[in-house]
């Protein structure tokens, strides 16, 4: 866990979600009350943000006592109870929607990343996640797909060089953007891995010729195309499947022989799981 991060969002979170204070709770519940509550289970999947849970009770809430039961990656059911928790009442009403939005989230996307992982189980594939990420959320996201057994690509802009067809066509081809990513790198005197991706035989061509990346992403190719690319490439760099990916086809993919695939959806289109947090 970044505890810088998770500060950060917590901070933030908070002060978009309480601002000037709790009134209601200010209203309802004496200063010093304490209560006892449990999360309660309400879906199937897998449970994810435990950890984080307990670390926002520990340092945004005063009188606190917490007992797990579930830990992150831990497949659920309806009615099953994650954890216990008992600290200040007022406490625990202000961060209850913030926990419950947070795990949500990343228990939706670690569920449905471990059916990506889990339809290619016997196969010598990685499955990435991508940058299709929700604006400051990046982190909990991508956290969310390691806990469903999926793995992280770059974070960022900044960690990988990667070579789409925008950059390609702005740089007028593969050739002239290889080169220029080549020459800037040396220039910079920086140590990054390159992806390239090419949309057809053609660019996949020129790219063999030049060299000089760790990885070719093929985009969009259609399952006989990328089965004759892998057997093209040979072995000289990484293969990346990516574009039109679901998982309806995921196994179909995996089985061209490509080294990683990469599914935007872990990320967009997941659906959040049925959580509550229950004053007992």
């Amino acid at each position: 866990m970044d505890k810088d991060w998770v500060n950060w969002y917590c901070d933030k979170a908070l002060d978009e979600d309480v601002g000037a204070g709790d009134h209601t709770s200010r209203a309802c519940i004496p200063e010093n009350d304490t209560s006892e509550a449990y999360l309660l289970v309400k879906d199937s999947g897998v449970i994810a943000g435990v950890e984080l849970a307990e670390y926002i009770f520990e340092n945004y809430a005063s009188h606190m006592s917490f007992t797990g039961h579930l830990k992150d990656g831990d497949e659920i059911n309806h009615g099953d109870i994650a954890f216990e928790v008992s600290c200040n009442t007022r406490d625990l009403l202000k961060l209850e929607r913030f926990i419950l939005n947070t795990m949500q989230r990343m228990s939706g996307i670690a569920s449905f990343s471990r059916r990506y992982a889990n339809e290619v189980s016997d196969l010598p594939v990685k499955i990435l996640d991508t940058r299709k990420t929700t604006p400051l959320l990046r982190y909990i996201e991508k956290w969310a797909v390691r806990i469903g057994g999926c793995e992280n690509y770059r974070f960022g802009l900044y960690d990988w060089i990667m070579i789409k067809d925008n950059h390609i066509t702005a740089a007028g081809g593969v050739r002239n953007a290889l080169e220029n990513v080549h020459r800037y790198l040396s220039d910079n005197k920086l140590d990054l891995d390159t992806t390239v991706e090419v949309r057809n035989q053609k660019e996949l061509l020129r790219a063999l010729d030049i060299g000089g990346f760790r990885r070719i992403m093929l985009d969009n190719f259609e399952t006989a195309e990328m089965r004759e690319a892998v057997a093209l490439i040979a072995g000289q760099y990484e293969t990346e499947a990516s574009g039109g990916i679901t998982l309806d086809n995921l196994r179909e993919v995996a089985e061209t022989g490509v080294d990683f695939i990469s599914s935007g959806a872990l990320t967009h289109s997941y659906r959040s799981l049925d959580l509550s947090l229950k004053i007992k």
